[in-house]
């Protein structure tokens, strides 16, 4: 992947080294590309909306923000992993402004909080166990850089445009807070039952997977990030984390109705339906009859 040398974003807050707080883990709500364990697939507790996208460009509700304690960023990291993460958000915000400004919106840019352990959000207290999650209340993606080598080590997942591709996933559910689906998400899901939640989740994990892959075109086109190979580690990091892959490393079992992700053929589909066309009306997976 090609990246050294252009634009940083200066929405990276670095907690590294700073001291994680206490807490009970998360309790509030909260989504993410993927878990380490499988178990922990299931307290992503924010899933997805019966709306569809077409239109809601234009406008939609801003979500209620919750009160949270701010915590002092460190000092601006300039290794090489600290600024692959800066570019790559920064190739995010001009994607995702291209795409608003098309529709006549102004795009917002979430933030990124780079931790160790643990640390506190909107959302309660995040920790690494749970992998890359973004927090609606705050609008922040949470990462912790351990995630990406768990990637190299347990998934064989390796390639920058592989991580490229998680923070791009997690920067497509701030898309989906700004667009008012996640609080549509929300209310959905307590009107449902747990395996119709599960299952509206899905759409909404398999959304921010084409949002992923609709940064890739347009970042592409605009910057010519990608080198031969890139695209196939992408699509092996979608693979690696969708919910029967996990369910079968873990426990030799496979339960769709406890889906939450998508299985491993579902998210690299619509990775690869957005990266095709690059338009954000084609990753409609809520009107969809086949994910």
């Amino acid at each position: 992947m090609r990246w050294e040398g252009d634009r940083e974003s200066d929405n990276v807050e670095d907690r590294r080294g700073s001291g994680g707080g206490g807490g009970f883990g998360f309790g509030g709500r909260s989504i993410g590309i993927g878990t380490i364990v499988v178990a922990l697939v299931a307290s992503y507790f924010l899933g997805v909306s019966p709306a569809t996208i077409l239109g809601l460009l234009s406008g939609g509700a801003p979500p209620q923000r919750q009160a949270q304690v701010e915590q002092a960023p460190g000092e601006r990291a300039d290794d090489r992993e600290s600024r692959f993460v800066r570019t790559t958000l920064a190739y995010t915000e001009d994607a995702w402004a291209q795409l608003f400004s098309e529709q006549g919106a102004q795009y917002t840019p979430a933030r990124l909080v780079l931790f160790e352990g643990r640390t506190n959000t909107a959302c309660g207290v995040g920790e690494s166990a749970t992998g890359p999650f973004y927090c609606p209340a705050d609008s922040k993606v949470y990462i912790d850089l351990g995630f990406f080598r768990t990637m190299q080590q347990r998934f064989n997942v390796e390639g920058e445009f592989a991580q490229a591709y998680v923070i791009a996933h997690e920067v497509g559910h701030h898309v989906q807070n700004l667009l008012g689906i996640s609080n549509k998400v929300h209310a959905a899901r307590q009107r449902a039952s747990e395996t119709q939640g599960n299952a509206l989740s899905v759409r909404q994990e398999l959304q921010a997977d084409c949002f992923a892959g609709v940064w890739a075109n347009r970042t592409n086109q605009r910057s010519k990030i990608l080198e031969q190979g890139d695209v196939e580690t992408a699509l092996n990091a979608a693979s690696a984390i969708g919910d029967d892959a996990l369910q079968k490393q873990s426990r030799s079992v496979v339960v769709p109705d406890s889906f939450t992700h998508g299985t491993s053929a579902q998210r690299v589909r619509w990775f690869q339906r957005g990266l095709k066309s690059g338009q954000v009306a084609d990753c409609n997976t809520f009107d969809a009859r086949q994910l």
